[in-house]
């Protein structure tokens, strides 16, 4: 599918820096662009893909705008499958602004939509949806694991197992159907043991993929990490030290905190989204009831938390019972203010509780570094091999497989059961056509949009 139009966007960021690039894709991007350059002795026209060339950005009266490098990519070699040409500029927002609105004017350009170059990329066949959802996925990467998960997929290893199995269920779908047309030329005897295998190397694969999709949700949208103690403790300055600037406020008096603060920090190769909550303890204040009670739900809902104990202060009932509501949650206890006289033992903590240790200092930072490593191995402890396995990227690929999963099921069922094949070629069709939807080969035109309108503009 070629388009008729040419598109043109800003392809960086809408601030000042030291490079600005404008992209220009569709069957008029080499003319449009030779109108608006001077080159010298050339023209875009006459010169090879994937060459780079130096000149001016000029205007209609021939005014000298900006002095740029120019790079060409002939279809089908290009990002979009059609001609691409991107101008490098000089990085002002204004010289940047003035360019687009200068290609803009020529006849046949239009400004590009949000994600629409990498929409034509896969409407033209170079990409297919998993993969356009991955160059998203790595625009927006945070840690290492995100970015090497969002490579892995944008390589193609998402369409790659999933037509697998698509392939698979589409053979034994025709095979079935043939031999119900012409039983006495072709077995469903000899097939069983076949079908059998495959259908149940499908459902084990689709299975790790489901369950996958929650390291996945940890890869791409961080920990959600609950910060969570008695008033006064240092949750606050925990805070403070894991983002190195003061962005909660800290004093000596009890309940400051009284609304959950949320930021989002790296550690390591882990991404973490820190949510500060306020003191857990018993109050009269109208207020503080309920900022506790929003702690209380992060502590429930939460990926991991960590526990703030004060070892300058002696262990108090309010300690006690949030030490018992940790032990079924991945959690660390963390005993702030290690640099003071210590008010308890370690040996008194570690009677109450299987967690964790970790001695921390928001003043010196002792902790930190022990803390990373602990939370990185209590999430990816094995080895991850993202040229092996999937990790979803989000709520619609995870959807699909979980409907195409338990499709497969019910065939399982069906085929124990000995109902008849032509009974469950109908939730085979449906695994297939599930499977199908997450890299775009059966989506509908309004799916389609949803994916990319959530892309910025220039890609």
């Amino acid at each position: 599918m070629f388009y008729e139009d040419t598109i043109a966007a800003i392809a960086t960021a809408s601030v000042n820096g030291g490079v600005s690039i404008i992209r220009i894709s569709g069957e008029n991007a080499v003319k449009v662009a030779d109108s608006c350059l001077k080159l010298k002795n050339k023209t875009l026209a006459e010169v090879k893909s994937h060459t780079i060339h130096y000149g001016y950005v000029v205007d209609e009266e021939g005014q000298k705008i900006d002095e740029v490098l120019v790079l060409l990519m002939r279809t089908p070699n290009s990002y979009t499958r059609e001609d691409v040409v991107e101008i490098q500029c000089h990085g002002g927002a204004f010289v940047c602004q003035t360019i687009l609105d200068l290609i803009l004017k020529k006849e046949g350009v239009r400004i590009a939509e949000p994600g629409e170059f990498t929409k034509r990329a896969f409407l033209n066949g170079r990409i297919d949806l998993s993969q356009a959802e991955a160059v998203m996925d790595l625009i927006e990467s945070k840690s290492k694991y995100a970015l090497e998960s969002s490579v892995s997929q944008l390589s193609g290893i998402v369409k790659q197992k999933i037509q697998k199995i698509r392939n698979i269920i589409m053979d034994d779908v025709a095979y079935i159907e043939a031999a119900l047309d012409d039983p006495e030329h072709i077995s469903l005897n000899l097939f069983e043991k076949d079908f059998l295998n495959h259908i149940t190397s499908s459902i084990s694969e689709l299975r790790k993929m489901k369950n996958n999709y929650d390291n996945g949700r940890l890869i791409y949208e961080g920990i959600q990490t609950a910060i969570i103690g008695k008033p006064n403790v240092g949750k606050s300055s925990f805070l403070n030290a894991m983002l190195g600037t003061e962005r909660a406020i800290v004093t000596n008096v009890p309940g400051t905190t009284r609304d959950t603060l949320e930021e989002n920090v790296r550690i390591g190769d882990v991404f973490l989204h820190l949510i500060d909550t306020a003191g857990i303890h018993e109050t009269e204040d109208e207020v503080e009831k309920i900022g506790i009670e929003k702690a209380r739900e992060q502590l429930k809902h939460c990926d991991f938390c960590i526990l703030i104990l004060d070892r300058s202060r002696e262990i108090e009932e309010e300690d006690k019972i949030l030490l018992k509501e940790i032990e079924s949650k991945k959690a660390v206890i963390l005993y702030n203010k290690s640099d003071l006289e210590n008010a308890f033992s370690i040996d008194e903590i570690e009677n109450m509780t299987t967690k964790k240790i970790i001695a921390f200092s928001a003043k010196t930072g002792e902790g930190l570094e022990e803390l990373q490593q602990y939370i990185t191995n209590q999430f990816f402890q094995n080895e991850i091999s993202f040229n092996q396995e999937i990790y979803l990227s989000n709520e619609r690929q995870k959807q699909a497989v979980s409907e195409a999963y338990e499709s497969l099921l019910r065939v399982k069922e069906s085929y124990d059961l000995g109902v008849g094949e032509d009974f469950y070629t109908i939730d085979m069709m449906n695994a297939y056509e599930q499977l199908g939807s997450i890299i775009g080969e059966t989506v509908d035109d309004d799916l389609v949009d949803t994916v990319f309108k959530k892309f910025c503009m220039g890609k």
